[in-house]
């Protein structure tokens, strides 16, 4: 099994409740209009592949991280490596947190011919489901992106109520080994590529 990911972050507060290590896989079929990881939307190319267990490793041997969140490109278009790589985490002790551009519905009727889906549902503690609208941006919710997208709650790790989860979106910038990055809240995040890509 190779999981194929095109970006990995190992400390994040953008991505999710805590610091995270955040993972986005590769490929995508859904293409939402105005995803700001169009790079990230071929399957096949781009990104690197990596073994989940080796990269499970990695995220467990990281200091400080409460979990594991999964962005992309799409989670459950590798759902079964990428459930691979959620259990090694959960069983370490960390939560997991998986962003998907398909409804919970929609992943409901894949468990029917995908097994892999089922496996990735099980092992996640909050899923944010449903396509990215860049007309509709949240602006109450934090680490959701337009205010159609639902959070869901699968496990007793998290509760809708908690103060965390109703503050202000942030954007994180970072330089790495010359390479800048830049990740969070989607609407402003792509804003600043655009500006850093003309400048």
């Amino acid at each position: 099994m190779a999981l194929r990911i095109a970006q990995k972050i190992r400390d994040t507060e953008a991505e999710g409740p805590g610091v995270r290590f955040a993972v986005w896989v590769q490929g995508c079929t859904i293409r939402c209009p105005g995803c700001c990881n169009p790079e990230m939307f071929v399957h096949g190319k781009g990104g690197v592949e990596v073994e989940p267990a080796v990269l499970a490793a990695e995220i467990l041997a990281t200091p400080g991280i409460e979990g594991l969140s999964m962005l992309g490109g799409e989670p459950f278009e590798q759902a079964t490596d990428v459930a691979a790589l959620a259990r090694i985490v959960k069983a370490g002790g960390k939560t997991v947190m998986v962003y998907s551009g398909y409804t919970l519905d929609e992943l409901r009727e894949k468990t029917k011919t995908d097994p892999g889906v089922q496996a990735l549902l099980d092992t996640t503690d909050l899923l944010l489901d449903g396509r990215y609208d860049a007309t509709k941006p949240e602006k109450t919710r934090r680490w959701i992106g337009s205010t159609n997208q639902t959070l869901h709650f699968f496990t007793g790790a998290y509760r809708p109520d908690e103060a965390r989860f109703w503050t202000s979106n942030t954007v994180e910038l970072r330089l790495e080994n010359g390479l800048l990055t830049i990740n969070g809240w989607p609407a402003p995040a792509d804003v600043l590529r655009r500006f850093l890509r003309s400048s």
